[in-house]
């Protein structure tokens, strides 16, 4: 006598009427790490490459001894845009004022100062257009979004044009990065590299 498979369970969870709320990615069970939502839906990230893992420790550890005091640096951890779009910048500068503890899950886009991008293969529309617009309309002051050039970082500086509400470009930066808003940064970017130098 055979023996019928049972019908696999469901893996991922059902949206509901109108997408995913904000609230959703603390309630939701079993997430992947790093899920994102997007216009109510929720967005998985790939394995992250040893460039993009790199690219973010690199900016987490610069800018957190370069931030003045009344600011945080955080890598990875989602800010409320508004009920359907919570993303996670790879980096993040807020205000001091909103860092309550550790349960903490999120940040207000309000108190976001500074949000940077390492861009992926999966995530470069996301990254270049998606996320690009929702930040200004968030009103976030800047954005950075960082490219992979054949191994090399490059940045692209964009900063809030106040009457507009868009986004301009403040420079395109390869090997460094000097800039004296939202605070004076000088940084090396060829010290980021996907592989160690060793010495004999």
């Amino acid at each position: 006598m055979s023996i019928e498979p049972k019908a696999s369970e469901r893996a991922w969870p059902m949206p509901p009427e109108g997408g995913y709320s904000a609230d959703d990615l603390d309630r939701l069970p079993n997430l992947p790490p790093h899920t994102e939502l997007i216009d109510g839906s929720l967005v998985f990230v790939s394995p992250q490459t040893m460039f993009h893992t790199r690219t973010i420790d690199f900016f987490n550890w610069q800018l957190q001894s370069l931030a003045p005091s009344q600011f945080e640096v955080v890598r990875e951890f989602t800010i409320d845009i508004d009920r359907q779009n919570r993303p996670e910048p790879d980096v993040v500068v807020v205000r001091e004022d909103v860092v309550e503890g550790p349960d903490q899950t999120r940040f207000p886009a309000e108190a976001v100062i500074l949000a940077i991008e390492v861009v992926s293969p999966d995530s470069v529309s996301r990254d270049r257009e998606t996320k690009h617009l929702k930040y200004a309309h968030a009103r976030i002051p800047h954005y950075w979004r960082v490219e992979d050039e054949n191994g090399k970082a490059v940045v692209h500086a964009f900063e809030l044009e106040p009457t507009t509400g868009a986004y301009v470009s403040v420079g395109i930066f390869r090997e460094r990065m000097k800039v004296d808003a939202p605070f004076t940064a000088d940084l090396d970017l060829t010290a980021i590299k996907a592989r160690r130098d060793r010495t004999a």
